[in-house]
């Protein structure tokens, strides 16, 4: 069964804010800076390490 990876990153995300339950300020926080940081300069110096 293939499952698309945003379809999961939703599925995951509402369950962990359901069962952690952080400041909506951090959600935003992470999400944004995750963006930013993934179309950056810093991109191809991360890259290998989240692989």
């Amino acid at each position: 069964m293939d499952v698309p990876l945003w379809l999961a990153l939703i599925v995951v995300g509402g369950l962990g804010i359901k069962l952690i339950r952080p400041p909506w300020w951090l959600v935003v926080v992470i999400l944004l800076g995750g963006y930013l940081l993934a179309d950056s300069l810093l991109a191809p110096l991360i890259d290998p390490i989240t692989k």
